[in-house]
């Protein structure tokens, strides 16, 4: 059965609690795991121009619709645009080209990935696109994010996309966008999970009308397969004794408590999984509740520790400055 909860957008739509993150699905499991999510009964799945699986997310869909799991209307479908792609001319372009790789008409959620302009480098170059140029070098761009959201702004008016959001936004960056947004963010999303809080920010976005969504729900966890030092180093919340402890007492797994822990806030969630078990387990995190004791145990684990910030990742490329 689907799972029925969901947030009410800014926009006038409905988008589900829970949905399937896409975010390293590979494209050899990628068809298969959309419709298996689906056949479990989740209707939001989030995707990415730079996941390099939107061709593969589409297949699933589409088999699922043809066997008749699911309408394409019962679906909330999401992407993001790359951070090569602001300059104002070129967001419809790449916009229709992950249509065209979804295989269908419009998105219920088209999403700016990060509030960063690098260099533009065609499809035809390289695709799915990184943080890097051709020469392997970060060049920055010269949109500006007032350029690149009004162009979002135009998907709108053109049907390609219901609802357009922002992720990886701090609050200052958000009070800017709203002094000149036409369309107001209908969502953020943003590395949420109790190691990484971010309670102020959460706070202003929903007081805002902006519903949040939380990506890497279980913090470390997400990022060990990148080999990445800051999460190898950092105990799993997946096996922190108070995390577990919880579990225990709602005979729940620490992975539905963690998830328990965002929605009960209502902040929407996209974790992913390949076991039918799991998958099952991660959209069944509606039926309990934490007691405000164990709310802020959990909170309390907060370290303002962020596993994705492009510093992480890319401090080893050379940012080429625009001068030279």
């Amino acid at each position: 059965m689907p799972s029925s909860a969901t947030v009410k957008l800014n926009s006038g739509y409905e988008m589900p609690l829970v949905g399937f993150g896409l975010w390293k699905v590979s494209n050899d499991t990628c068809a298969d795991q959309v419709y298996n999510a689906i056949k479990a009964g989740y209707r939001c799945f989030d995707g990415a121009c730079d996941y390099g699986n939107e061709v593969e997310s589409g297949q699933g869909v589409a088999r699922a619709i043809k066997d008749g799991l699911v309408k394409r209307e019962e679906l909330f479908l999401v992407s993001k645009l790359w951070n090569s792609f602001h300059d104002g001319p070129r967001v419809a372009p790449i916009c229709e080209k992950q249509l065209q790789e979804w295989g269908i008409d419009y998105f219920d959620l088209y999403i700016m990935h990060f509030p960063i302009s690098i260099k533009y480098v065609d499809p035809s170059v390289r695709y799915p696109p990184g943080f890097t140029d051709e020469e392997g070098n970060v060049t920055p761009g010269k949109a500006s994010i007032q350029e690149t959201w009004t162009a979002m702004e135009d998907l709108v008016a053109k049907g390609m996309a219901k609802s357009i959001g922002i992720s990886n936004f701090r609050a200052v960056l958000i009070m800017d966008l709203l002094r000149y947004a036409k369309i107001k963010p209908a969502t953020l999303q943003i590395e949420h999970h109790p190691y990484l809080v971010q309670e102020g920010l959460v706070k202003f976005a929903q007081d805002q009308g902006i519903a949040v969504t939380a990506y890497s729900s279980f913090g470390p966890q997400s990022f060990l397969e990148l080999d990445m030092k800051e999460a190898q180093d950092t105990p799993l919340l997946l096996e922190n004794n108070i995390i577990k402890m919880i579990a225990e007492k709602h005979q729940k797994t620490p992975a539905q408590v963690l998830l328990r822990w965002a929605t009960q806030r209502n902040v929407a969630v996209i974790p992913k999984s390949n076991n039918p078990g799991r998958l099952a387990q991660n959209l069944d995190v509606l039926n309990f509740d934490l007691v405000t004791g164990e709310m802020v145990a959990i909170e309390k684990l907060d370290k303002g520790l962020r596993f994705n910030d492009p510093v992480n990742h890319y401090a080893h490329f050379r940012i080429i400055d625009r001068q030279e």
